[in-house]
């Protein structure tokens, strides 16, 4: 079905691709804030980094995590010793200090192989990989509610299970569909766009949050309440997050062998459904059977079935089908752009 080309090329790309995505943008916790008192300013700092770890670690257990799972575990206790172990690296972001006293803005870089151990020895689920990448459309009810909207949700976000880039453009509605969003989402190396609708006034914002892909637009639900526009955008990642380990939580060790067709226009599209194939939290053991210079044959095993596979692949750009020969995967960006 697909003629071979130049496949000992082709495959020495493919083994230069990482499996895993880079987590490491997961397992980094900024902007925690110390202040630490001791005997001398060695002592302090040494406390405020401690403190830091601590804090950080389960900022990142929440952030990885299902409250249902954690509850079901008997929670998951977090002390200096622990902290200490799953921890990689502290960066200073700000400090002040001087007589015994320790101030200062610290990120927390954690080690994602000790984290995963610790949480599979407890028996917690998690999902570490992040969403795809997203075009943010900020919305609001005039213009210059717009533009504090968009200022505060700032240009980007990546330490978050489902990390954006802000549309810097205009013109969209609640009603803009993939369509509308991709030239402007193909730019900024976007696979799907997320319509975020503020609403409310002072002391009572509100958002709305609607993710769009070339299947369509779902309403993932609107947050409760915030007092500030900065507490709206922490209330809006927190719904996203949730939507997203919920969809892509796996519960089971269980796996299905399966065996796929790829087929692209390019060797640049080819690189980007791969990336996807290695990014999904549901594919495992992928490997390239054949290669040729419209297509490929590919071997996987996937967790859970094939609705939510075919789910998560299309959040990432991927159309999943089937013809008289098996599964066929291909880009469904690409089919939406031609339609």
């Amino acid at each position: 079905m697909i003629r071979i080309f130049l496949a000992s090329l082709f495959v020495a790309i493919a083994s230069g691709f990482s499996a895993h995505a880079d987590t490491r943008d997961v397992y980094t916790v900024s902007n925690i804030d110390v202040n630490e008192v001791a005997d001398s300013l060695i002592q302090a700092r040494e406390k405020a980094m401690g403190a830091a770890r601590t804090k950080g670690a389960r900022i990142l257990i929440d952030r990885i995590t299902l409250p249902e799972d954690l509850i079901a575990a008997g929670g998951v206790p977090v002390d200096y010793a622990l902290a200490n172990r799953l921890s990689a690296a502290v960066d200073v972001q700000e400090e002040t200090a001087g007589a015994g006293r320790y101030r200062g803005t610290l990120a927390v870089v954690y080690n994602p192989r000790m984290v995963r151990a610790h949480l599979d020895s407890l028996g917690v689920p998690y999902v570490d990989t992040q969403a795809p990448m997203a075009l943010l459309v900020p919305l609001a009810s005039n213009d210059v509610q717009e533009y504090a909207w968009r200022e505060t949700l700032g240009s980007s976000r990546s330490e978050t299970l489902s990390p954006y880039k802000t549309s810097s453009g205009g013109g969209y509605t609640q009603f803009s569909d993939w369509m509308a969003l991709s030239p402007e989402a193909s730019a900024l190396g976007a696979r799907r766009g997320i319509l975020a609708e503020l609403s409310g006034s002072e002391n009572a914002w509100r958002v709305t949050v609607s993710v769009v892909t070339t299947a369509g637009t779902e309403t993932i639900g609107t947050t409760p309440y915030a007092q500030t526009m900065d507490g709206a955008v922490d209330a809006m990642l927190k719904l996203l997050d949730e939507n997203w380990k919920r969809n892509s939580v796996i519960r089971s060790g269980e796996r299905t062998a399966a065996e796929a067709s790829v087929r692209y226009t390019s060797l640049a599209e080819w690189n980007t459904l791969r990336g996807a194939l290695a990014r999904s939290p549901f594919i495992s053991d992928l490997k390239i059977e054949a290669i040729a210079r419209d297509g490929a044959l590919v071997d996987f095993s996937y967790a859970g079935d094939p609705p939510r596979l075919q789910n998560d692949l299309l959040q990432r750009g991927v159309s999943l089908s089937q013809d008289e020969h098996g599964w066929v995967l291909s880009s469904a960006v690409s089919a939406s752009a031609g339609q």
